[in-house]
């Protein structure tokens, strides 16, 4: 049975009846009965109005069972009203996991169309994983705006919330390897690669670098060298889900940012016969998988990529490499994705990272913090922010001579803004294959 409640509008008048009282009173005492009466009238109005509002019949909800975090997924609310009308105010509310929405709540208004009352609201997911919508309250208004009624309605409705992986089915990632030589036209770029696939009449555009001149003076033309891109490579994008990779950035987690570049990273590399696996480690490792060499798997890692859990505590990188170096049976691009706060968090990384060198390619992926560069690049208004200041310089260069360690060992280290960091982990992949350095 819906509850009867009054509305905000009946409050300020039964709360504004009070001075009205008292003024009546003292100008006509003999009318002082007449202040009751206009409250009890009110009363009156307040009941019928919430009567005539009349229940609702059917409430439903009609939420996505699937969606990506951090992109928004539309969810509709429905409502029959049987006495709702023109001056009917209706809003409804959720409430679900806060890893659907923040504050794990959503409110949104009902609009009359085409018969139906109706509302919808886009959730925004902050975390992977499967959340719940548990409850949502109805509530709408009398003719007179003097009462509403409300209603709720428990629910067991899940939402799994999947790695992102728009970049994939952008219309530019689509042309682009259209046109690629890895498409699915597999097209060979001249001046590419490594492995030699034949001789062809040279034509202005090439570079002139691969000119056979020996092949040229023999024939009286010029002939330039065509390369093939290696294949069959073995791509590892292994995943540190300690405590630093799950703190947010602009909304959400280091981890669920690397996870979209990795995922798009990882289309292409398929796209190119190369074969990938995905790894992920905290205090033990979590997420393993097989090497899959085709697109058509590509689900395959993303589901395994929905499966990396978030972890308060610091990641074992001995365990983690240790066990990743035992799985790998030949040379492989291993891209690290992991974070770190000061140079003595980051010294058991630097050293297990060194010991994969000596058989891996290794490419340590790391997102710029831009929340630090802004604390240091802020006026020094006050002590405490000249003492913030200068932490936050001293806390930047620590983590500039870290990375400066890790290249002096040969690793590759890519550093870009979290909104950059899919389309520069893409160009170091193509610059790394076209070089042959993984074979």
């Amino acid at each position: 049975m819906p509850a009867l409640l009054p509305s905000r509008r009946a409050v300020l008048l039964l709360a504004g009846l009070a001075p009205a009282a008292l003024i009546l009173a003292a100008a006509v005492p003999g009318a002082w009965i007449a202040a009751p009466a206009m409250g009890a009238a009110l009363l009156v109005l307040i009941v019928l109005d919430g009567l005539f509002a009349g229940p609702a019949e059917n409430l439903r909800v009609i939420a996505p069972g699937d969606a990506e975090v951090g992109e928004a997924a539309r969810l509709v609310i429905l409502a029959d009203l049987t006495r709702g009308t023109s001056r009917t105010v209706a809003r409804a509310a959720l409430e679900c996991d806060p890893r659907l929405a923040a504050g794990g709540r959503v409110a949104l208004p009902l609009v009359f169309a085409d018969g139906a009352w109706s509302g919808t609201a886009d959730l925004v997911p902050l975390r992977r994983g499967t959340g719940t919508i548990a409850r949502v309250w109805l509530r709408w208004s009398g003719p007179l705006g003097l009462a509403h009624r409300q209603t709720s309605r428990l629910l067991d409705l899940a939402v799994r919330v999947w790695p992102n992986i728009a970049p994939v089915r952008s219309p530019a990632l689509q042309i682009f390897l259209r046109d690629a030589q890895f498409g699915l036209i597999a097209r060979r770029i001249r001046g590419e690669g490594t492995q030699f696939e034949a001789l062809a009449e040279y034509e202005p555009g090439m570079d002139r670098r691969r000119i056979d001149w020996k092949s040229s003076a023999r024939h009286a033309r010029l002939y330039a060298k065509e390369y093939e891109v290696e294949r069959n490579n073995q791509i590892v994008f292994a995943f540190d889900c300690g405590q630093a990779m799950c703190e947010p950035i602009e909304g959400l987690p280091r981890i669920d940012r690397a996870v979209t570049a990795a995922l798009t990273t990882a289309y292409v590399a398929l796209k190119a016969h190369d074969r990938v696996a995905l790894f992920g480690f905290a205090a033990r490792p979590e997420v393993a998988t097989p090497f899959v060499g085709s697109s058509r798997d590509f689900f395959r890692l993303q589901r395994a990529a929905a499966g990396l859990d978030y972890h308060h505590g610091e990641a074992n990188f001995t365990l983690g490499f240790s066990t990743l170096a035992a799985r790998l049976q030949r040379r492989s691009l291993i891209v690290l994705f992991s974070d770190f706060t000061d140079p003595t968090s980051a010294e058991l990384m630097v050293e297990n990272v060194g010991r994969l060198m000596e058989r891996h390619l290794v490419l340590f992926v790391v997102m710029h913090d831009a929340e630090l560069g802004a604390i240091a690049a802020a006026p020094a208004t006050s002590l405490q922010a000249a003492a913030e200041a200068v932490t936050a310089s001293t806390l930047m260069r620590e983590r500039a001579l870290v990375l400066q360690r890790l290249r002096h060992l040969g690793v590759r280290v890519l550093e870009a803004r979290h909104d950059q960091i899919g389309t520069r982990l893409l160009d170091s992949y193509l610059a790394i294959k076209r070089r042959g350095s993984i074979g």
